[in-house]
């Protein structure tokens, strides 16, 4: 019979030595024994007598050191565990050893191979994401090497193995805060590799995972960026110095990490999910999830990051049939610093989307709130507001979100991203409602559900005081109105036509069909208490066609037009090419005492302009501010900034439409205006 330093090589045996210990060396030699003229080794795992052969012996030497060393139970372990490839390809791992909380799901692979240790890598990386395993240990006699796979395309060299009694995060890295995800940020940076965006990787997700998961993609997906976005928040704050939105566990305890992080959110934001909602995605495919968004930071300050992820995903679902897109931010931005909203207006968005003019107005407010907060702090303190953060803010910024910002829109799953973004800004309040902002007499019907009442009753009471007439949802008395309706199809219900003036002919018969955007029109304009003023997103075709110079018309006999900005054709594409313009508009006022003046005037200058720098190419990818080698540059908060000639963007754009309307404001003392833009 052979002994062992003959079956391992006297090389090998010095090596397994040092390597196992004495202990293993021993317990592996006193269980060799001789058969027929071979030498034969009792399995620790499958009790009974497989012959010797060298790479067997490292192999029983591993199941030892995992079993004494590592803890692991022979009960969850197993050898020549099947790994199918496809239909008809299958391999055999040397060793697995099972998920405590799910054993039927590899939790380590090992391979015992003498040759290379990149064929060895190659081959166990095949094996986990054939098994869905997270960790892999290629071993020898002479050493043994650790992989974590933390994603689909990510294999990681770690130091160890983790004990029975450990997880896997405790031997990974040290723990992540807010600042390990700016670094990572700033390394991709630096590689160059920064073309990715959040909406690519959901797209891949989509594609490689989700798609196969048999779940309702945006449902899941909104999940984990509410519950990323309530993670990265509570860690900022110290409640929880490390993130907990990590793949660093089985897929079995990842799942039940994540479902309490969601279970906490909710709570946290409530309305935006059912109470007793959970995450459908089954532990091997939110894993994958988990491990792709990890590394992102969602946090930033105009939401440029979260935007395009949930554009892609409500668009597909929704957005793109009724005809209204997610209007650009740059677009946004332009709109609120010409509209130049103040602390004590209240404003409204009534087809909000996801929100992007109520979110940005209320930065533009929050800037003026720092301001004025800072006005007797040295100059060096003083500072913009971080906005979109996670820091905690003066009570002021979160009573302006809960009293004065509203919005309405009509698709279900734009109004809870819009909710969601709202609530994380007001600290838990917001006035996102879920209505058809035309359909406004059948709004008693909708508000007397009981689960609607749940979700939206306080913010549907903040908007009823508003009302000038306690009969009727018609006219209210907002300060400012930004919104971008929905352009395509037209509005055929008598009984909705009905209650519009442009829903009727001149001889006073209803029209057979109306484009919903004029409807808009006419119903933003009883949203505005006289004085209230207004930036609109329409189609070109309604400042030219001579069929709308009834339109035209409406509006003049009741604003004052300060402004038409013609944005890009290619502003809203990929998902249309229409020529949109935006409309600014005050609503006329005679009364001193009804708010900020706008006297009746049968002549008065226009403000014209056209944007002339594209945002977007004509494939509707954006078009960056790049640096000398050609990488996008990132403004204060973080994110990249697009070209465009509407407003100076930290003076990596010029002066633009915003700046010269200002000036243009100011000459012609339009109430709004009367102290410096902001």
């Amino acid at each position: 019979m052979q002994t062992l330093p003959e079956l391992l090589g006297a090389a090998n045996f010095g090596s397994a030595a040092s390597i196992f210990g004495t202990t293993a060396i021993n317990d592996v030699n006193d269980r060799l024994i001789e058969k027929n003229g071979k030498t034969y080794v009792k399995c620790l795992v499958r009790d009974k007598d497989v012959q010797a052969k060298q790479e067997e012996v490292v192999r029983q030497l591993w199941l030892h050191r995992l079993l004494h060393h590592y803890g692991y139970p022979k009960g969850r372990m197993t050898v020549e565990y099947p790994v199918t490839f496809g239909r008809d390809t299958s391999k055999r791992a040397d060793i697995v050893v099972f998920d405590k909380d799910d054993p039927t799901a590899p939790y380590i692979l090992v391979e015992i191979k003498q040759g290379k240790l990149k064929d060895g890598k190659d081959q166990l990386k095949s094996y986990t994401l054939a098994t869905g395993a997270p960790l892999a240990l290629w071993g020898n006699s002479a050493q043994g090497v650790t992989w974590n796979r933390r994603n689909h395309n990510t294999f990681v060299e770690i130091p160890d193995l983790p004990t029975n009694a450990q997880t896997i995060e405790e031997i990974v890295s040290t723990p992540w805060t807010i600042q390990t995800l700016i670094e990572k940020e700033e390394e991709r940076d630096r590689a160059g590799t920064q073309a990715r965006s959040l909406r690519d990787l959901i797209e891949d997700m989509e594609n490689e995972v989700l798609a196969n998961a048999g779940v309702d993609v945006f449902e899941e997906v909104f999940k984990l960026i509410f519950t990323k976005l309530y993670d990265e928040m509570s860690s900022y704050r110290t409640r929880h110095k490390a993130l907990r939105f990590r793949n660093s566990n089985t897929a079995a305890s990842l799942k039940d990490q994540i479902q309490k992080l969601f279970d906490e959110a909710r709570k946290k934001w409530p309305g935006v999910f059912p109470e007793d909602d959970r995450i459908r995605l089954s532990a091997e495919h939110l894993q994958v999830c988990v491990g792709s968004l990890e590394e992102w930071k969602l946090f930033n300050s105009n939401l440029d990051v979260v935007d395009e992820a949930f554009e892609y995903l409500v668009n597909k679902s929704s957005k793109g049939e009724k005809g209204q897109y997610f209007t650009p931010r740059w677009v946004i931005d332009m709109a609120v610093k010409m509209m130049n909203p103040k602390e004590e207006e209240t404003i409204i968005d009534t087809a909000a989307g996801s929100a992007g003019f109520t979110v940005h107005s209320i930065f533009h407010v929050w800037d003026q709130i720092k301001a004025d907060l800072d006005k007797d702090k040295p100059a060096e303190e003083r500072g913009k507001s971080h906005l979109f953060s996670m820091e905690e803010k003066d009570r002021r910024f979160h009573d302006y979100v809960a009293e004065k910002v509203y919005a309405i829109d009509f698709d279900e799953k734009s109004v809870r991203v819009a909710r969601c973004l709202n609530l994380i800004a007001g600290d838990g309040q917001t006035n996102v409602l879920h209505l058809n902002t035309l359909d406004y007499p059948k709004w008693d019907q909708r508000v007397d559900e009981e689960e609607w009442q749940d979700a939206y009753g306080d913010g549907w009471r903040r908007l009823k005081r508003l009302r000038k007439d306690k009969k009727s949802y018609r006219h209210f008395g907002f300060d400012v109105l930004l919104a971008n309706p929905p352009f395509a199809g037209d509005i055929k219900q008598s009984s909705m036509l009905s209650h519009y003036d442009l829903g009727h002919k001149t001889n006073g018969k209803v029209e057979s069909a109306v484009g919903r955007d004029l409807l808009f029109i006419e119903r933003n304009l009883d949203f505005l208490k006289p004085g209230g003023r207004m930036a609109v997103v329409l189609p070109q075709g309604r400042f030219n066609n001579s069929s709308d110079k009834r339109v035209r018309e409406y509006i003049m006999e009741r604003c004052r037009i300060l402004a038409v900005v013609g944005l890009h054709p290619n502003t809203f594409k990929p998902h249309t090419g229409t020529k949109t313009s935006v409309l600014f508009v005050q609503k006329w006022n005679e009364d001193p005492d009804a708010g900020p003046l706008c006297p009746p005037r049968d002549d008065y200058p226009i403000f014209f302009a056209t944007q002339q720098k594209p945002s977007k190419d004509n494939s509707g990818d954006k078009i960056y501010v790049t640096d000398a080698r050609g990488l996008r540059k990132r403004d204060s908060h973080g994110h990249w900034i697009v070209q465009h000639d509407l407003f100076n963007h930290e003076g990596e754009t010029e002066d633009g439409i915003a700046e010269a309307f200002a000036e243009f404001a100011r000459r012609e003392k339009l109430s709004f205006f009367r102290s410096p833009l902001r």
